[in-house]
Parts: structure tokens; C-alpha cells; sequence
């Protein structure tokens, strides 16, 4: 390996193939033959990067750890108005438990990306006509448009979300993409954290409940909700920080679940067949079905999103243009049947929502899948596809807020 190492100290790219061949034996080598060959800049690179020492994890600045403190204080006490101030929790929570996490983590993206006071303003004004609106529709747990409501304000509050995550530049692409990333890590970490409190719950109150002494119900009413209400949060900051922590494997989840579900997604469509549920007559399944459908697009554009440009390969880039194709079929059969159910029963606010979302998911996917199968025939790049995705944002945002403010008031609160 020395000899290698020698014969190609000016040639990368063979430098590289000799590492990939035997990483081990490759850096005993190196390092051995290092300290006589100091001055080639290219050995210096790969000095640090052999010998490059992980910094842990970083919390970030005292500013940071400030921010975890306050804005989980902050949604954490949000999370208790019920109990504090004595309103309804069935009225409170389905209504407001959006303002729980989305303001504090817009008001940190804000702040980072140093946005400019008209923005700031803007956001926390949309926030606000939100949060009044939602909170003056009529009580009546029969409203399909209530639920609709409060269905695409979590959506509303998200895109806002983006807005303050992609900050000076609305219409950078890349940005919007690294939104969609930062969801893909931000869920990963999120998950990791959970089932950590979850087994530190049962540890501590079980240690508890050994000496006699029963926290249950103060550990659920205070540290459970504050620590639940501060997971993003912590999440947030842990994926911003410390870019490494999930980096790599939110990819690598992706890569192994598109298969799956692609196979999932044929047995299951070969399934149907064979079974007496169908979509047109069960309003239920109909409902599962598409909520199937937005997991399937998510996975898909998520996908697309984590990796990097240069790392897919053939097969990769085939499982998701299939997983697209077999999609955009799951589409076709819940739009038919929404169009079916509309004509033989006449058009509701649900049906009106889950029409019009369906619609703008099949032109999206259309688009996605035409751009991947050109990319596969190399008629196109992969950024042709994440354009596609990054681009098409704007247009869920405004349907959102379509069926969160003028649904209400088109069906009369019904």
C-alpha cells in the first residue's frame, strides 16, 4: 500500500480508489509515510481527514441553549392552559395545539436567518389571523368544516414553518428542499427522543413506585407534557447544530424503506381486488386510503429530498419512479371514487377538501414521475426532479389556506 500511495501522490482520484479498496490499511500506510511528506498540500487534505478528531455533539451557542430553555418553558406552558386558565380541553386542544410548537420554531428560524422586521411581521400576523380565526368558528362537533379547519391550520402553520426556515430568499429551491430535509431529520430525532423519555418514564416511575411513592400523575400533568411540548425544539436545534447527527441516517432510512413500501403498495392494490372493500362505497376506507396515499407522497418526496445529488443510482432512481407510477395509480382510484360518491351523493365539505387535494397531489406526481423517468433515461438531471417537488410547494400552502378560511364560510360553518 505504501508503494501505491507513493507512485500516485499527485493523481485523487486513484488516491481515493486506494482508500476504498482497504480503508484501514490504507490510513496504517498513510500515516506511516506522512510525517516525510508534509509539504504536498493534497497529503496535508487527507491528513485531516483520516485523522479528523468528531467534536461530539454541539448544543450550540449560550443563545441556543437560552432559546431550548425559554421556547420549551413557553410551549410547555401553552400545553397547560386547560389546566391553568379551566377551559375545555375538547374545544382548546384540537384547535390550538398547532400554536404549541409552530410559533417558538418559526420565531428560531427567524432568528437565525436574521429575517428582515416585514417578514417577521408577516409571519407573526399570519399566525395570529390564524390562531383568532380558528378559535371563533362555532362549537359544533358535528362540522365537517371545523375539522377541515383545523386538519390544514397544522398545514398553514407549517408552511409559515417553511417561510421562516427558507428566510431571505422565497424562491431558492434549494432551500425548500432543505426544508423538506430538515422534516426527514427532524422527524428521526424526534422518534429517538421520544423512545429514550418514554424508557426513562417507566425507569423513573417504577423507581418510584418501589419506595412507596406515587408520581404518576404529577410526572404525566408536568414533566411528560413540558418534555413532549420540547421535543421538536430540542430536535430542531440538535439537526441544525449538528448536521452530522442524522445526516446520514435519514438517507439511508429512505433508501431502505422505498422498496418496502413499493412492494407494500402492489400487494396491498392486488389485495383490494380480492377483498370486498372498495373506496366508492366505504367512506371510511376511502379515507384510509387516501391518508395511505399522502404517507406514500411524502416517503417519495422526502427520498428525493435527503439524498445527494450525485449518490443515486440506477436502482434507486427505479423504485422511486415506480413507487411514483404505482402512486399516481392509488391516486387515480381514490379521485375516481371521490367523483363517484360526489355524483351519486352531492358535493360536502369533505368531499370538496379530499377532491381538491387529491387533484393537485396527481399533477404533482405526475410531474415528479415524468422528470424521474428522464432522468433515468438521461435526458434530464435529478435536480429537474427536485425542482419539480421544490417548486409545487406554494401551491399546497395556498390550498390550505383555502380550506382553513373560505370553506367555513363557503358551507356556512356546516
Amino acid at each position: 500500500m505504501k508503494e501505491a500511495i507513493l507512485l500516485n501522490l499527485n493523481n485523487p482520484g486513484q488516491l481515493e480508489r486506494l482508500y476504498r479498496s482497504d480503508k484501514q490499511d490504507f490510513k496504517h500506510a498513510f500515516t506511516a509515510l506522512y510525517p516525510e511528506l508534509q509539504d504536498n498540500v493534497l497529503l496535508s487534505y487527507w491528513n485531516e481527514r483520516l485523522h479528523f478528531t468528531n467534536e461530539g455533539i454541539s448544543w450550540g451557542t449560550s443563545k441556543d441553549l437560552a432559546f431550548i430553555l425559554i421556547a420549551a418553558f413557553l410551549a410547555g406552558t401553552v400545553a397547560k392552559l386547560p389546566m391553568l386558565l379551566h377551559l375545555d380541553e375538547e374545544f382548546f386542544y384540537p384547535r390550538n395545539i398547532g400554536f404549541i410548537v409552530f410559533p417558538v420554531l418559526a420565531t428560531y428560524f427567524a432568528w437565525k436567518n436574521k429575517l428582515s422586521i416585514n417578514k417577521i411581521a408577516f409571519i407573526g400576523g399570519a399566525m395570529t389571523v390564524g390562531l383568532i380565526f380558528i378559535n371563533l368558528l362555532p362549537n359544533s362537533k358535528r362540522s365537517d368544516t371545523l375539522i377541515l379547519s383545523c386538519i390544514h391550520l397544522l398545514l398553514f402553520l407549517w408552511s409559515l414553518l417553511g417561510l421562516a426556515f427558507v428566510g431571505k430568499k422565497q424562491n431558492d429551491l434549494e432551500r425548500r428542499l432543505s426544508f423538506l430535509k430538515y422534516n426527514g431529520d427532524l422527524l428521526v430525532i424526534t422518534a429517538l427522543i421520544i423512545i429514550s423519555g418514554a424508557l426513562m418514564t417507566g425507569i423513573t416511575i417504577g423507581l418510584f413506585t418501589l419506595i412507596g411513592v406515587n408520581i404518576t400523575q404529577f410526572y404525566f400533568e408536568y414533566i411528560v407534557v413540558y418534555g413532549l411540548a420540547a421535543v421538536p425544539i430540542v430536535g430542531t436545534i440538535l439537526t441544525q447544530t449538528n448536521p452530522q447527527l442524522v445526516g446520514r441516517v435519514s438517507p439511508v432510512i429512505a433508501r431502505i424503506f422505498s422498496p418496502l413500501v413499493l412492494v407494500m403498495l402492489v400487494i396491498y392494490l392486488i389485495s383490494m381486488v380480492y377483498t370486498s372493500k372498495d373506496p366508492y362505497n366505504d367512506r371510511e376506507f376511502l379515507l384510509i386510503f387516501n391518508a395511505l396515499l399522502v404517507g406514500v407522497m411524502a416517503i417519495i418526496f422526502f427520498s428525493i429530498a435527503e439524498g445527494s445529488n450525485k449518490s443515486k443510482g440506477q436502482a434507486e432512481l427505479w423504485i422511486l419512479f415506480l413507487l411514483s407510477g404505482t402512486t399516481i395509480l392509488v391516486n387515480s382510484v381514490a379521485l375516481s371514487a371521490i367523483l363517484f360518491r360526489i355524483s351519486e351523493w352531492g358535493i360536502t365539505p369533505n368531499r370538496m377538501a379530499v377532491l381538491g387535494g387529491n387533484i393537485l397531489i396527481l399533477i404533482n406526481l405526475l410531474l415528479v414521475a415524468t422528470r424521474l423517468f428522464k432522468v433515468i433515461t438521461k435526458k434530464q438531471t435529478i435536480n429537474r426532479v427536485e425542482n419539480a417537488i421544490a417548486s409545487y410547494l406554494p401551491i399546497y400552502c395556498i390550498w390550505t389556506i383555502i380550506v382553513t378560511f373560505i370553506f367555513p364560510l363557503i358551507f356556512k360553518f356546516k
